[in-house]
């Protein structure tokens, strides 16, 4: 083939495997099979490798994804990606109604109402109708460059269909990637498979996709995107909103079905009602809805506060509550032997999920709120997550229901429950409880603890219930009995090796992480690294008295005496005995507190994703140099660390008047590190 007939193909099959992206992508309706597409893309790269210098921008190739990235540049906002005003209701809507009228001297308004998809803001410019960049919206003002790996995800053109015949020198729009929940379900069911950590929920899955340092990682979790909004398109002038979508869809950006131009507040208030309940039926989540005014004219006379523009708000729906009934109550036992009842329910719909239990907390809490089986309670999803009993109806209440006594024994292993003094929990003490041994093996073998990749809930269940351990030491003499392994069902020789290696490999972790592994009361990841650097080795924490170990900064009188009674057990003994013959490490390097640093005297919070350093790293990284690290704003507080994503911890450090630091910001100041 000549580099002429070259140069013409890879263009036809350019354009081609572009419309078929459209039509799978954005439409929905693939037009040709996987095969036939695999046929094209497959042509395509042959081409190209051999005439690399053909190789267009906005080849469909590219999305195989580009370079790695080592770090992600910055990227400025003009205009800045402003966050928007809540409303809660219909009063809340008809209070901005009234504010929008009265500065355009009480003109009518029309409205745009569209859904608030739950994911990562996102900029994309384009040049000539080739895409060029894009960045995330970071704190409004400046983001970060991501653009390689948003060209892995289908729905974002890499070249814009023209509109009119025509394609604008410049353009930038702005939009949502996310996730769908089917998408999350599957990549989980592998992760659970594999005996990884689970991802959370479709937005931070999205954002920890976007945000990965190599492009190919994006791409495993099949991100999605919505346009919603037209900063620029030169050539194209626009006047309302909703022409401004509409042209946003000739140029071939995935734009959101649903949206409605409503010309009155009450006709906005209806569409609110109405997805209050559809919402739960899309295959993607969305965490409100958004209402703009149409007239781009009428949005520049209304102009912006300090945080927000005054022509849109974000309407958030109110937390679903259901009535149903309390069929019984049931206790599970963690791995601290706290003793957690539950209310099992007749299954009600809440919040697009069927719910049949719910957490009441405590023995207090039953007390209080006098939940009995056969009352009828309203129930709710905290945060839209975890099932809770809100309040019983007494006027429904069966007339033989009794108060519902917490047990005195344990339900799994019949010792008697302990309630100690200025705690709400009830504890069964029994260390060989087979509920604490399970949940103490999981919580040792997690991925903050001692980080055994491919150890999962089933495995240790099914290990427990065929003998082959009895506590997390056990773990490490797994391998003399490989051929037992080999014959489970599922196992098979592959999965056998990779699970052996795995273990093996925590035999020289740090011991901060088998300190935590330990499961000790209140000992949590931090007070395990202030243990681990104080002390320097496992023996020095067995034998340290309570007022040594308070004297710890960090480290509480609650906390030292959880520490001296763990390493008292006969149990802990045993536990540490085995572990030490199996050569487990239980020495590290004994570390001086700083004494002395830049931060000093300082607080720092710590919010949004960073791009340098994971959580625990920040935390620690602010230790060293002197500060300690919070969890919430006040007016104590030195500073404020502020990542992407940053939410209201951010508007509550603005409104306190707290300064805010970017990460750039906090590295010239504080570094060299």
């Amino acid at each position: 083939m000549t580099r002429q007939e070259a140069e013409q193909r890879i263009a036809a099959l350019s354009a081609e495997i572009h419309r078929h992206e459209y039509a799978y992508y954005v439409l929905d309706n693939p037009t040709i099979s996987d095969y036939e597409f695999d046929q094209l893309m497959g042509e395509l790269k042959r081409l190209e490798a051999e005439f690399p210098d053909l190789r267009r921008p906005d080849s469909p190739t590219q999305r195989v994804g580009g370079r790695v990235s080592s770090d992600f540049a910055k990227v400025p906002h003009n205009p800045p990606m402003l966050s928007l005003d809540n409303a809660f209701g219909a009063d809340d809507l008809r209070d901005f109604d009234r504010r929008a009228r009265s500065l355009v001297d009480d003109e009518p308004v029309e409205y745009v109402c569209e859904l608030k998809i739950d994911g990562l803001s996102i900029s994309l410019r384009y040049e000539d109708g080739i895409f060029v960049q894009g960045a995330t919206r970071g704190d409004g003002e400046t983001g970060e460059d991501v653009t390689e790996n948003l060209r892995t995800i289908g729905s974002l053109p890499l070249r814009l269909e023209p509109a009119d015949g025509r394609l604008p020198a410049r353009m930038i729009v702005r939009g949502e990637i996310y996730m769908e929940k089917k998408v999350l379900e599957d990549l989980n069911r592998e992760l659970e498979a594999q005996g990884k950590p689970l991802l959370q929920n479709p937005r931070n899955a999205a954002a920890g996709g976007l945000r990965q340092k190599d492009p190919r990682k994006t791409r495993e979790r099949r991100l999605d995107s919505f346009i919603y909004n037209l900063v620029e398109a030169e050539g194209f002038p626009v006047a309302k909103h909703t022409e401004s979508l509409d042209l946003m869809q000739r140029f071939r950006f995935k734009v959101n079905e649903h949206r409605f131009l409503a010309r009155s507040i009450d006709e906005v208030i209806a569409w609110t009602e109405e997805w209050r309940e559809k919402r739960y039926d899309l295959p993607y989540e969305i965490d409100g809805l958004v209402i703009k005014v149409n007239d781009l004219a009428q949005r520049a006379r209304m102009g912006f506060t300090a945080k927000f523009p005054r022509w849109a708000v974000a309407y958030k729906f109110p937390a679903e509550e259901k009535e149903t009934v309390v069929e019984g109550i049931t206790l599970e036992v963690g791995r601290t032997g706290a003793v957690t009842p539950a209310a099992e329910l007749r299954p009600v719909r809440i919040a697009g999920t069927t719910v049949k239990r719910a957490t009441l907390h405590n023995e207090d809490n039953i007390r209080t709120k006098d939940v009995r089986i056969g009352d009828t309670v309203i129930v709710r999803k905290a945060g839209e997550i975890i099932p809770e009993v809100v309040r019983v109806v007494p006027e429904k209440r069966p007339a033989d229901a009794v108060p519902w006594e917490y047990p005195r024994v344990c339900p799994v292993c019949g010792e008697e429950l302990v309630r100690e003094e200025g705690e709400a929990a009830i504890r069964c003490v029994n260390p060989l409880c087979p509920a604490q041994q399970y949940r103490a093996i999981l919580h040792f073998a997690s991925r903050d603890a001692m980080n055994i990749e491919g150890l999962g809930e089933a495995l240790v269940q099914l290990f427990l219930e065929e003998e082959l351990i009895t506590d997390a030491a056990d773990l490490y003499t797994l391998r003399e009995r490989r051929g037992a392994l080999v014959e489970i069902d599922r196992m098979g020789e592959k999965s056998v090796d990779n699970l052996l290696a795995a273990i093996d490999a925590t035999r020289q972790n740090l011991i901060h992480r088998l300190v935590y592994a330990l499961g000790i009361r209140h000992v949590g990841e931090r007070a395990a690294k202030l243990l681990a650097d104080h002390f320097g080795s496992v023996e020095a924490l067995e034998t340290a008295k309570p007022d040594e170990i308070q004297a710890i900064a960090g480290i509480g009188p609650k906390i030292a005496e959880s520490v001296v009674e763990y390493f008292a057990s006969p149990r802990s003994h045993d536990l540490l005995r085995k572990l030490r013959a199996a050569g487990v490490n239980m020495v590290g390097e004994k570390k001086a507190a700083p004494t002395e640093g830049p931060l000093t005297g300082k607080t720092v919070v710590v919010t949004g994703t960073l791009t340098r350093w994971g959580r625990k790293e920040i935390e620690e990284l602010i230790e060293r140099l002197g500060g300690k690290s919070s969890g919430s704003v006040s007016k104590k507080t030195s500073f404020v660390l502020a990542g992407e994503a940053a939410g209201s911890k951010l508007d509550k450090a603005r409104d306190l008047g707290v300064p805010v630091l970017s990460e750039d910001d906090f590295a010239n100041q504080f570094g060299p590190f």
